[in-house]
């Protein structure tokens, strides 16, 4: 992503108020300044004053010496999904995924080495992590971080196997970089996604592009199922083309005008 302006224009101090704000997670629920010092690598001071303004705009609420979020918090991503077209114009479209495969829908877009959930409409529990809008999961081990890095341009997806913590999240996750460039030129060449037990054992997915107007490719549409449920070759044959379908319809609404077929991965891998 493109940052504009110098180190004038950068603001150290909402930089650590943001620190203090994502040191909360699953782990670190109602955490003391202690442990959010430690979390952020922020002096105590400096965090005190900062939970201080964070407590006075309403963000934050303490208990004694522990800390916790206040539902405040929830109106930053509100507001993100109600001035996004994209997430308003996907729903429909989720939903007739999630009614014609009876799985559940998710749509995605990439954040630094993430995949980023931004829409979901939910059948069934398959995962044993919490999924929900906001939920970032590792873009190398699944489908539809692969879908977004595998038209994201070329120094994008250099950067990415050069600097993302390709972790082994299961016996089957790829981590090899060079691998994991042959993977992305698949992806591009069939064009969708279908990743089997990388994220987590028994979690089978498959996704495809959703692009704007310009023909970038904005987002992943997905749909996921357990091993158990379907084999990977009936999520190809019964799956793939429903929801490729509906990634070309949901792209058309976003004022998509597919052009001549081109060469496109010439100099790209």
């Amino acid at each position: 992503m493109a940052v504009e302006g110098g180190e004038r224009d950068y603001v150290q101090s909402l930089e650590r108020g943001f620190a203090v704000l994502l040191a909360f997670d699953e782990t670190r629920t109602e955490p003391t300044l202690a442990e959010l010092a430690t979390a952020t690598g922020l002096s105590r001071p400096a965090v005190r004053r900062l939970l201080l303004t964070l407590q006075r705009l309403g963000y934050v609420a303490n208990d004694g010496t522990r800390w916790r979020l206040t539902p405040r918090v929830l109106t930053i991503g509100q507001h993100y999904t109600a001035s996004s077209a994209l997430i308003e114009t996907a729903q429909p479209h989720l939903l007739r995924l999630a009614e014609l495969t009876g799985e559940s829908a998710s749509l995605a877009e990439l954040d630094e080495f993430d995949a980023v959930y931004v829409a979901r409409v939910p059948v069934r529990r398959i995962m044993t992590i919490n999924v929900a809008v906001g939920t970032r999961v590792p873009a190398h081990a699944t489908s539809m971080g692969r879908v977004l890095l595998a038209w994201s341009g070329p120094a994008r997806i250099t950067r990415y196997l050069e600097e993302a913590p390709l972790r082994p999240l299961t016996s089957r996750t790829v981590t090899d970089p060079a691998d994991l460039r042959m993977a992305l030129s698949e992806v591009r060449d069939r064009g969708y996604s279908v990743v089997d037990g990388e994220l987590e054992d028994g979690l089978l997915s498959a996704s495809a592009p959703v692009r704007d107007r310009s023909g970038a490719v904005v987002a992943a549409l997905a749909s996921s199922t357990s091993a158990g449920r379907l084999a990977p070759e009936k999520l190809r044959s019964d799956t793939v083309p429903v929801l490729r379908e509906i990634a070309d319809a949901l792209s058309t609404e976003l004022g998509y005008v597919p052009r001549a077929a081109s060469v496109e991965r010439d100099g790209f891998f």
